[in-house]
Parts: structure tokens; C-alpha cells; sequence
């Protein structure tokens, strides 16, 4: 059965704030909870970025719903600290939890000071880290001397079950390389016929018959206008290419870069409607395409209202179809 998650965006909204909403979506009919995992914003008007990992498990506890959060180890965290936060919560909360792992952006990497690597260093070393966070959840003491070091590093509390370790994808390229040792895909939504081809190459890198999440911008409001004004004050700076929004690294930059971004220029990366029956047909098609994880990520500030339309008219229409 498809999960319809709700996307609990920390750089938009205050952790207390989130914790209210992620229980507002599971009396409203969503089925999963995604959250993010920012130390920086991508702009100064969304404002916000609390610690996800002390959120996750106040609202785990606040909540009977499965939860995920995607996570960039390899910089700002190290993997057997990563590991060791997911056993925690997989430990507490049975079959509950889930991890994407992504090679991460500069905006929240780039704190350590340490050199931000290419690309292509960045995912050596998030194959290294997911080795290390595997052989850790295990039981196996781990020493590793490579892009990432670890030294007789044991962890002692596990859950019975290990989580499934999904991989973040953006190009078909990543999909494809993911397709070899991800339990799953998480990618974003984009045009069928783009979204068709990241399908294809992680099928084809050995990805056929695992799970793939789909997270999906919308905004919602009680009109065209509304909803787009929305989507353009809030996620103007977030519209550009997995090459660009990966390696500027302070918000004050993704400002300056989104300073030409017209309103009609949103529609490239937001699904824009006050159309019910549009987000339907939308969301329809992506599940033609084999996603087993909708995360619906209403990026204007109204969540409530989000929340409530969506759990009376979209979420049962979807379940139907």
C-alpha cells in the first residue's frame, strides 16, 4: 500500500510548530511522517532550522505514524554517530524508522570548516559511510582508516530489526550508482518524462523491486494567486539545479542567486494549483511510476489548511485509485 507522508520542513517552521502538524497530519489521514535535517536554511524569510534528531523522537512519541529523515553523514556528522542515532530510535520505535542517505550540500556541510569535496569524492565517501553505519548496526567492531576514520568503534544498543538505509538521488546518474547497495530510492518531483528516466537508471544500477519515496513540492492555497506568491516568498531559492544548489553555502547566497527568479518561474520545480483535482491527476501519475512513498511537502507557509484539504479530498481519492 502506498504510504502519503507529510513533510515536516524544519527550515521553514519551528520544531514546536512541526510536532503540532505532525500530529494534525495523522488525525487528518497520512499514513507517514518525513523530516528534514538542516543546519542552515536556504533563505533568511524561511528562518528556522532545529536539531531534527531531538524533534524525531518527541514526535515519534507524540505519534503512532512511520517516520523518516534524510541525512548527509560524512562532514557534519559522523557515520557511527549516525548509526548510532538510528539504532536508537529504530530501538525505541519498532518498524518505525527509515534513513535516507545523500552526499549532502555545502550550505550545512561547509560548518566544519573542512574542505567541501566534488561530487564524485562526496559519494565515495557516503558509500564508505553507509558501509561503516551497516557493519555497525551488525554488532561488528568497526576500524576504518579511509576518506572517513573510525577506530574499534562498537555499538552496543541495536535494534532487533535494522532499518532500511534508502539512497537520496537528485540526477540519474546518482539514481543509477544508488541502484547497486541503496534498500531504496528517495528522489523529487519533476516532469514525468525526467521523473521516468531517474526510475529507469536505478532500475537498471540493480534497484528493480526495491521501494522508491517520491518527495513532491506543492503549494496549496485557496487560489492560483495565493499559491504561487506562497511557493515564490518561500522556495524561490530552492527551483535551481543539484550542481548549483550543492555548492553555495551561506543563505545570504541563495538569496543573492534567486534575486531574478520571477514568480512564473516556480512552476519548474512546485506543482502551483488551487486545483484539488489537479494535484490528484499529478500525484496519480507519479504513482504509475512505481513510488511506494508519496512525501507531500507544502512549501507556502499554510500548513494547517494544507493538512486538512488534503486529508478530506486528496488522501482518500488517492487510496481509491
Amino acid at each position: 500500500m502506498t504510504k502519503l507522508a507529510y513533510h515536516a520542513s524544519h527550515e521553514q517552521f519551528k520544531p514546536s510548530e512541526l510536532l503540532k502538524y505532525a500530529q494534525m497530519a495523522e488525525q487528518a489521514g497520512f499514513t507517514a511522517i518525513s523530516s528534514s535535517d538542516h543546519f542552515h536554511p536556504w533563505s533568511d524569510r524561511q528562518g528556522e532550522s532545529g536539531f531534527s534528531w531531538a524533534w524525531l523522537g518527541a514526535a515519534m512519541q507524540a505519534t503512532s505514524l512511520p517516520f523518516s529523515v534524510v541525512c548527509a553523514p560524512g562532514q557534519r556528522y559522523h557515520p557511527a554517530i549516525v548509526a548510532q542515532a538510528v539504532a536508537t530510535l529504530t530501538e525505541m520505535f519498532p518498524n518505525r524508522f527509515s534513513v535516507a542517505l545523500g552526499s549532502g550540500e555545502a550550505l550545512n556541510e561547509r560548518i566544519t570548516g573542512d574542505h567541501w569535496p566534488p561530487k564524485s569524492e562526496r559519494n565515495a565517501r557516503l558509500k564508505e559511510c553507509a558501509d561503516i553505519i551497516r557493519a555497525l548496526w551488525a554488532g561488528e567492531t568497526v576500524t576504518r582508516y579511509g576518506r572517513v576514520r573510525v577506530e574499534e568503534a562498537t555499538l552496543y544498543t541495536r535494534p532487533e530489526i535494522p532499518p532500511l538505509m534508502i539512497g537520496a538521488a537528485v540526477t540519474a546518474e546518482t539514481a543509477e550508482w544508488l541502484g547497486s547497495w541503496a534498500d531504496g530510492l528517495l528522489t523529487i518531483s519533476r516532469p514525468p518524462e525526467e521523473l521516468r528516466k531517474v526510475v529507469e537508471a536505478f532500475y537498471r544500477g540493480g534497484g528493480e523491486g526495491k521501494p522508491m519515496h517520491l518527495k513532491v513540492q506543492i503549494s496549496y492555497a485557496k487560489n492560483e494567486a495565493e499559491a504561487r506568491a506562497g511557493a515564490y516568498e518561500q522556495w524561490r531559492t530552492n527551483i535551481f539545479r543539484s550542481i548549483t544548489l550543492a555548492e553555495l553555502w551561506t543563505p545570504k547566497q541563495f538569496d543573492a542567486a534567486a534575486q531574478f527568479v520571477k514568480p512564473e518561474d516556480m512552476d519548474c520545480a512546485v506543482r502551483i494549483s488551487a486545483n484539488l483535482q489537479q494535484h490528484i491527476e499529478w500525484l496519480q501519475k507519479d504513482l504509475e511510476l512505481g513510488f511506494s512513498k508519496l512525501i507531500l511537502h507544502n512549501v507556502n507557509r499554510e500548513q494547517q489548511q494544507f493538512i486538512e484539504v488534503f486529508g478530506e479530498k486528496v488522501l482518500p481519492a488517492l487510496a481509491s485509485s
